[in-house]
């Protein structure tokens, strides 16, 4: 009896490693930071803290019927919950315009999650959640690349206080098909400059110039910049 719960505790470990490390793999291939050996360990880890827990309920649960049971083995289930968005922020990498690793660290929640229904016993949850997670990685990718997304972006413009300069840089933002949301204006009275700031939206397969070219080519531009904040 001992022997086969021993079997069985050990098929839920692999199991869970093994499904964790397939949607590691998919996060390995595309060179993000936490890959393979990450995801592999956490649905391992998570699936043998839910092992631990349900053998304290077993071991040191009162079922005699007179008092509370007395241990609640969803706990450290839910603190695994918790600990794991530790993990996840590390894989989140913010730089200068863009915020890169909101993927994995959503992959090593799912991993966290797919060990734990493996501890529990739902072997064939975890199975159907892994494929999912595994389709959604790599069939939803190539939908995406094909789908019209609307682009937030700040362009930055370094130029000479002329009259109507303003109006002429709207002018080429607008020909390039960028919609916009909002403008402002600082003027350098010493150096006769003046730096404008413009918040726009665009999509990139509607766009006919590159914004900051078509900035550029306006008289008296000194400096053109384009960026996400």
């Amino acid at each position: 009896m001992e022997f086969s719960i021993e079997i069985l505790v050990l098929g839920k470990l692999l199991l869970a490693a093994f499904l964790g490390g397939m949607i590691g793999l998919e996060r390995e291939i595309h060179g993000r930071p936490a890959g393979f050996r990450t995801h592999l360990l956490v649905a391992l880890g998570s699936c043998l803290f839910v092992i631990t827990s349900i053998h304290f309920y077993t071991v040191f649960g009162n079922f005699s019927g007179a008092v509370a049971v007395g241990v609640d083995p969803g706990r450290v289930a839910a603190q695994v919950v918790t600990g794991i968005g530790f993990l996840g922020a590390g894989a989140i990498i913010r730089e200068k315009f863009s915020v890169r690793g909101l993927t994995t660290a959503a992959c090593l929640w799912v991993a966290a999650a797919i060990g734990l229904a493996c501890g529990i016993g739902l072997f064939a949850i975890s199975m159907v959640v892994t494929g999912i997670s595994l389709l959604s990685l790599l069939l939803l990718k190539r939908i995406e690349a094909v789908l019209k997304r609307d682009t937030y972006v700040y362009i930055r413009v370094w130029c000479e206080d002329h009259p109507e300069q303003m109006q002429l840089v709207e002018t080429q933002l607008k020909n390039c098909n960028l919609e916009l949301l909002h403008s402002t204006i600082e003027k350098n009275i010493a150096a006769s400059e003046l730096h404008l700031v413009f918040q726009v939206k665009y999509n990139s397969k509607d766009l006919t110039r590159h914004p900051v070219d078509a900035v550029s080519s306006v008289p008296g531009m000194k400096r053109v910049a384009m960026g996400w904040e």
